[in-house]
């Protein structure tokens, strides 16, 4: 049996190994792609999406467009965590006729009526298609599986602001509607997955070298890689590169945390987290404090849990996973070429 996954993704670097850890995981069926602005711009995020998938083998995963920008405010973008187009220092390419016809926010809303209580639905970019698709089908966190949320963080310092995460921070007010219709009649509490959780997981230059000898392929370090033989591989050590870069110069390590695939690893197997059931809402109008998300660890509010926060993670056994799984995906690829 497999598990029916519908990924909602504002495709930078880190989504791009989401994507690719979904197409290499035998017990996953990928529903869809929608796409959100976010790390990019729609447009971008959508290119990158529909490429990266194709690259993947898989061109017939439905890729769609959902929303440009945030509910209420301007869109912001972070080309300099993830290069100008989303992808560092790899470039990418889609056939114009790769994009689906219906909206992201379809695609949410249909693929769950179709399958009630079977997909899990893991968003991992601003909550902005997930809100909107609420607002079209308000039964709609009863009709998944599971929500799966990459957002957040609680006891640990953010990425964006002294208590902010990224997601969060680009449209607060979208993820606010998600935490409130959360928690009511739904099968299961949304697992979320914060920073907390996913900066556990340091992705370094040895595990993609590991993954390009499970695959076959040569690879000393992190230079640029051109391979006509295995474009997958010089995609993903070429995108690693500039996103290593970036926590070199902001986190003081040279590697990456790789949030998106933990998240989608744990929406497989829950078992790679530990949770604690609580009460989350997000602040909308802080001065210093827009997009933090609040947990009521000690019950304070004396609302139901609405979540499940994952603040601890079995991290070694999930890096192992995504540099053999993915090891698995690029050395079909080069087998196929």
């Amino acid at each position: 049996m497999t598990i029916p996954i519908l990924l909602d993704v504002d495709t930078g670097i880190d989504d791009a190994l989401a994507l690719l850890y979904a197409a290499a995981s035998t017990e996953a069926r990928l529903v869809g792609a929608g796409c959100v602005a976010g790390n990019v711009s729609l447009g971008e995020v959508t290119a990158n999406t529909a490429a990266v998938l194709d690259l993947a083998g898989h061109p017939e995963v439905e890729v769609a467009p959902g929303c440009a920008g945030p509910i209420e405010r301007p869109l912001v973008i972070t080309p300099e965590t993830h290069g100008p187009t989303g992808t560092g220092y790899a470039t990418l390419a889609a056939a114009p006729d790769r994009i689906s016809g219906r909206s992201g926010i379809d695609l949410i809303v249909d693929s769950a009526r179709a399958e009630p209580g079977e997909i899990i639905l893991v968003a991992l970019g601003p909550l902005t298609n997930v809100a909107a698709a609420l607002r079209r089908e308000p039964r709609l966190l009863s009709l998944l599986r599971r929500l799966v949320i990459m957002g957040g963080c609680f006891t640990v310092a953010g990425n964006t602001a002294p208590r902010t995460e990224w997601n969060m921070h680009v449209d607060p007010e979208a993820a606010k509607e998600v935490f409130a219709a959360a928690g009511r009649g739904t099968r299961s509490l949304p697992l979320v997955m914060p920073l907390d959780v996913t900066e556990q997981a340091r992705l370094l230059p040895h595990h993609v070298a590991r993954m390009a000898e499970l695959a076959g392929t040569e690879m000393d370090s992190l230079r640029p890689l051109v391979s006509e033989a295995n474009p997958l591989m010089s995609f993903i050590a070429n995108a690693l590169r500039f996103y290593m870069e970036f926590h070199d110069r902001y986190d003081g390590f040279y590697g990456a945390f790789v949030h998106d695939p933990f998240a989608v690893a744990a929406a497989l197997d829950p078992s790679l987290v530990s949770t604690v059931e609580t009460t989350v809402d997000v602040e909308t109008s802080g001065g210093l404090t827009t997009g933090e998300t609040v947990a009521d660890f000690r019950g304070a509010w004396g609302r139901e849990p609405n979540a499940a926060v994952a603040l601890d993670g079995r991290a070694e056994l999930f890096l192992e996973r995504l540099v053999t799984r993915i090891a698995g995906l690029v050395g079909r690829h080069s087998s196929e070429s």
